[in-house]
């Protein structure tokens, strides 16, 4: 985990330091171009005055900057130097020229006249020692500010990052229950944005606890009621007095255990298709096969009622989800409308597709649901008296709707319920489909 401080000091000094670098640089560079014309000026003029006076004056040479002072004759012999013994150029280039002796560089200037030859000549290290001193001092101050301005930056972001600070204690401080709002108040712009992302994390988290909550609560009172039921039963076996009465016991406690392990079903269901929930594998499917294999379980609910269970599946409907999610949708419409519906009911479902939506639809001749009550029709638990011996005569538990909106959603989908032409409930699921030609994932 790095700091933001660390990292804001680091960045800061290392700006710093490549701006010193820079500032150095283009200064020594600079001090270097205006010595060399000052002294190249100052070498030339030396020698032309020498030229021009036609004698040596005393203090030619300046020993503050090491001019060097030279004359030979025409054919070559020394008349004067300056520093008879200094490692010096032995030789002159007319003009200015950069001659190496005695290990260094010197800049000389030459010129001729009356049968001699003059020379002035200087180390070059002194021109570069002139532009490293100006460049140093232009560094400098730089450098001796680096600390003082890694403390003010250290104060700063402090400064800056104390809102952030409180913010972490207040998250610190919270038990697992407090999912209140964080306060925004005082906060930097750049740091709003990250708290109300979190606020509104904790504002989905606070739902889908009070939603967790709701579905315990709800699915421990609605198990309360089968379980009394099952303990009645076996009191009732324990108690029958011939053969006869105990049969009739054990189916009823066979019944009671059946309605029981379908709530316990239904309600695993439903929390696997919760938002939030882990996404299950999806894969290309046929909507009409895997229907038609899924309504193979409530056929024989069919056959119990005396009703008609009948399957239209357009082939080639095809679509990309989670196999045993819309297993469970097609199956619950199914249930829903054999057992929520008088015996003898017809119940008709039709996969087709629409334009780019594969539609699964499924009609009853049963009571139906008024218009009014549609929109309550998907709540968990929620139950209406059916006519004719549906509802919880038929061992209804209120989640089969409520378990087909949460695959519907999470297949990217919708559920709609209109009036069947055959008279009851007409339910319509809408799946985004594939094209015909997608095989693969």
């Amino acid at each position: 985990m790095t700091s933001i401080r660390l990292k804001l000091i680091a960045s800061l000094l290392a700006v710093l330091l490549l701006a010193a670098l820079a500032l150095g640089g283009a200064t020594y560079r600079n001090a270097l171009l205006e010595t060399q014309a000052l002294f190249d000026y100052q070498l030339k003029q030396m020698a032309l005055s020498l030229r021009d006076q036609g004698e040596i004056p005393p203090g030619s040479a300046n020993a503050e900057h090491d001019f060097v002072v030279q004359i030979w004759s025409a054919d070559g012999r020394a008349l004067y130097a300056s520093r008879a013994h200094a490692a010096v150029p032995t030789r002159a280039v007319l003009g200015f020229a950069d001659v190496e002796a005695g290990g260094q560089t010197w800049r000389t200037y030459s010129v001729a006249t009356f049968g001699r030859v003059i020379q002035v000549a200087q180390p070059r290290q002194i021109r570069e020692r002139l532009a490293a001193d100006a460049a140093w001092r232009a560094v400098l101050p730089l450098l001796l500010l680096a600390p003082l301005l890694g403390l003010a930056v250290w104060w700063l972001v402090a400064h800056a990052l104390a809102p952030l600070a409180r913010v972490s204690r207040e998250v610190r401080s919270r038990d697992a229950e407090s999912l209140a709002p964080l306060s925004a108040e005082g906060l930097p712009e750049e740091v709003a944005p990250l708290v109300g992302s979190l606020n509104a994390l904790l504002q989905r988290l606070g739902a889908a606890f009070d939603t967790q909550r709701a579905f315990v609560a709800d699915a421990a009172h609605e198990l309360r009621s089968p379980l009394t039921a099952l303990k009645l039963q076996v009191q009732m076996l324990r108690r029958a007095p011939d053969e006869a009465a105990r049969a009739e016991a054990v189916a009823a406690l066979a019944a009671g255990v059946d309605r029981a392990t379908r709530l316990v079903e239904q309600l695993l269901t439903l929390a696997r298709n919760e938002p939030g929930s882990r996404e299950p594998a999806r894969q290309p499917l046929d909507l009409g096969a895997l229907v038609r294999q899924a309504l193979a379980d409530s056929g024989t609910l069919a056959v119990a009622r005396g009703s008609t269970l009948e399957l239209d599946a357009q082939p080639g409907v095809r679509v990309r989800g989670d196999s045993a999610g819309l297993a469970a949708l097609a199956r619950n419409l199914a249930d829903n409308a054999l057992r929520h519906g008088p015996p003898g009911t017809v119940v008709k479902v039709i996969v087709a597709r629409e334009g780019d939506e594969a539609v699964l639809s499924v009609d009853d001749d049963g009571p139906g649901i008024p218009e009014a009550e549609r929109a309550q029709a998907f709540d968990r638990f929620w139950r209406r008296e059916a006519a004719h011996g549906g509802s919880e005569a038929a061992g209804g538990s209120g989640l089969g709707l409520a378990i087909v909106r949460g695959v519907v959603q999470r297949h990217g989908g919708t559920v709609q319920l209109a009036t069947s032409p055959l008279g009851g409930l007409r339910v319509v699921c809408r799946l985004p489909a594939l094209p015909p030609s997608i095989d693969e994932p």
